[in-house]
């Protein structure tokens, strides 16, 4: 006769309720984990730096013209943010830097599109774009001041050329590389060729559109300021340029400051906008 087991040793799910075991941590948890942890290593790392870079100056090891304490970078950042220059120069870098990305975004995504999907628009731009996207953008400069002026025209142009290539061949690259089955299956059950465009072919393409998108931001900012540089006037590269030629390497040094934390802000925020714009992709798993 065969002994019945012991209930002791009876499986939870044969005595009618599910097997206790340890609980999962939701997904939001574990992605906050993650993203605090990268965090707390940038930061940890840039504050190295930063105490490095302040006590290297202190010892003298470094003559104060060619690397002033940084003490009297930020005393400089803070004295200016008092008077509203700070302000006025990020304010005004910001914006050449976001009208110029929105307008070569506004150009390239359309663009892009239609040379994966439309063979005569492919054979005219894609030589165009081929040729253009290696060039050094900043050549063209002296011919967008010909043609528009020396004032914020000519920047915002130079801008939007710069950002233009980056996003127009990943936007290019990424709707070329739609799997073709899933476009003719949404055209099967009697999807109308805006609506494979809008639903299936765009949200397929968004990841590499956004990668283009990534490139383009930092592209936008350096050039931004260079043609500041080139050009002077207010804004951030403008006054980097004026504290040159008066040998105020504070001045300077406070420039590069103020670009690098415009410049991790922007990318921070463009990275957290993928995110959101990609949350039901698979990339939002890992």
């Amino acid at each position: 006769m065969t002994r019945p087991a012991s209930p002791a040793f009876t499986p939870a799910r044969a005595r009618g309720r599910a097997a206790p075991g340890p609980q999962a941590p939701s997904m939001l948890g574990a992605v906050w984990r993650r993203l605090t942890s990268d965090t707390v290593i940038q930061l940890a790392v840039i504050a190295v730096l930063l105490i490095a870079w302040e006590t290297v100056t202190r010892l003298g090891l470094v003559h104060p013209f060619l690397l002033p304490r940084l003490s009297a970078v930020l005393e400089r950042i803070y004295n200016n943010a008092l008077n509203g220059k700070v302000f006025m120069d990020l304010g005004l870098t910001l914006y050449r830097a976001a009208a110029g990305f929105f307008i070569g975004v506004a150009v390239a995504i359309p663009l892009g599109v239609m040379m994966a999907r439309n063979a005569g628009v492919r054979w005219f731009f894609d030589p165009l774009v081929s040729i253009g996207f290696p060039m050094p953008k900043i050549s063209f400069l002296p011919i967008f001041i010909l043609w528009f002026g020396i004032f914020d025209t000519s920047k915002i142009v130079m801008i939007a050329f710069s950002c233009f290539f980056p996003v127009v061949s990943a936007t290019y690259a990424g709707t070329l590389g739609v799997d073709k089955w899933v476009i003719w299956s949404a055209r099967s059950f009697g999807a109308r060729e805006s609506q494979v465009l809008r639903e299936v072919v765009l949200p397929m393409a968004l990841p590499q559109i956004l990668t283009g998108i990534q490139i383009a931001v930092p592209v936008g900012l350096i050039t931004t300021v260079v043609t500041e540089m080139l050009m002077g006037g207010p804004g951030i590269g403008g006054s980097m340029m004026a504290a040159g030629r008066f040998a105020d390497s504070v001045g300077v040094f406070a420039g590069i400051v103020e670009i690098a934390v415009l410049g991790a802000i922007v990318v921070k925020g463009v990275e957290r906008m993928r995110a959101y714009l990609l949350r039901w992709h698979a990339e939002a798993r890992h």
